[in-house]
């Protein structure tokens, strides 16, 4: 038997599933169950002392997920839990990273602070919204990046020498390591936001008329500005559109949005947040593997740099 156990809250169970099969182990015994007025209670069914243990749990909304993840972290510590490792498929909050109007809250700072408190002596997580939130954790935090996944996704829906599109300033670093991959080009739609979860597109740099466009984005939440961002490169002559997102958190009528749009013609998202509902238009890929690999990588004390190729 290992010496390490993985965990699981309630929000990405059908992912933690995986991880364990991968790893060819079975999910910790635990209750997870809810008040009638909503207060969570935790608790591990089976012992855990010494054990170097792994609580997978995505913190997208509610914010019980948060909760339920700080929980599980401090029955694991008091316990007597060895290590505890913090699997975070996709880190909420991350897009309040800085102070960039008076009076308002750095949140992914402050997930981090209560992670920390809470007792993780590690993270693991994948594509975190901005890089700089690493240095937000005074522990261990390894950012993977799923970037395999997609582009053997991409690879497998026959797109030869696509350009590679960017829908903001921010992912044009990560736009140019897909497109070295995929042997492609790389353009850039520049867009500016009017409020919260609304923006309009202003110009596109680079060529594409006539050519099959990749649209790679992190996340994404709304739709409006992907759907915007594709609409705008269709408009230009752009060919055929994949879209690419790493978490799709798709609130409101996201998915809609994309099932409605002439100009996606399909979206490739990982399995990090799973889906309310499903779309023709939309291909899930999973990150079970990737997460399975890291975890023994971790549990082993070996490097888990070759993981973080998307930087390289």
């Amino acid at each position: 038997m290992p010496d390490f156990k993985i965990a699981t809250g309630r929000s990405n169970l059908p992912l933690a599933k995986k991880v364990a099969k991968s790893l060819g182990v079975s999910l910790a015994d635990t209750s997870i169950k809810n008040f009638s007025d909503g207060e969570i209670w935790v608790k591990y069914n089976e012992n855990v002392r010494g054990v170097d243990l792994y609580i997978l749990q995505s913190t997208f909304a509610p914010t019980d997920n948060i909760f339920e993840l700080l929980m599980l972290i401090d029955a694991a510590k008091r316990a007597s839990a060895s290590r505890v490792t913090a699997v975070i498929p996709y880190y909420g909050y991350a897009r309040q990273d800085r102070k960039d109007q008076p009076r308002v809250a750095i949140t992914s700072k402050l997930l981090a602070n209560l992670l920390v408190r809470a007792g993780a002596d590690r993270v693991i997580t994948i594509d975190l919204h901005s890089s700089q939130i690493q240095g937000f954790f005074d522990i261990p935090l390894d950012n993977l990046y799923a970037s395999n996944v997609l582009v053997n996704a991409i690879n497998k829906m026959g797109v030869m020498n696509p350009t590679l599109a960017s829908p903001d300033v921010g992912g044009v670093r990560t736009a140019r390591a897909y497109a070295k991959r995929l042997d492609g080009d790389l353009v850039l739609v520049d867009k500016r936001r009017s409020g919260h979860n609304q923006s309009e597109v202003m110009n596109i740099i680079g060529e594409v008329e006539g050519k099959d466009i990749v649209i790679l984005d992190d996340m994404i939440d709304t739709g409006g500005t992907f759907v915007g961002a594709a609409e705008g490169l269709k408009a230009a002559g752009a060919k055929r559109i994949i879209g690419v997102c790493v978490h799709p958190v798709f609130s409101g009528p996201a998915i809609e949005k994309i099932e409605k749009s002439d100009a996606i013609d399909n979206m490739i998202v990982t399995d990090t947040i799973p889906l309310r509902e499903k779309s023709k238009k939309i291909t899930v890929v999973s990150v079970a593997d990737l997460l399975a690999e890291a975890i023994i990588r971790t549990h082993d004390n070996r490097s888990v740099s070759s993981l973080f190729e998307i930087e390289r």
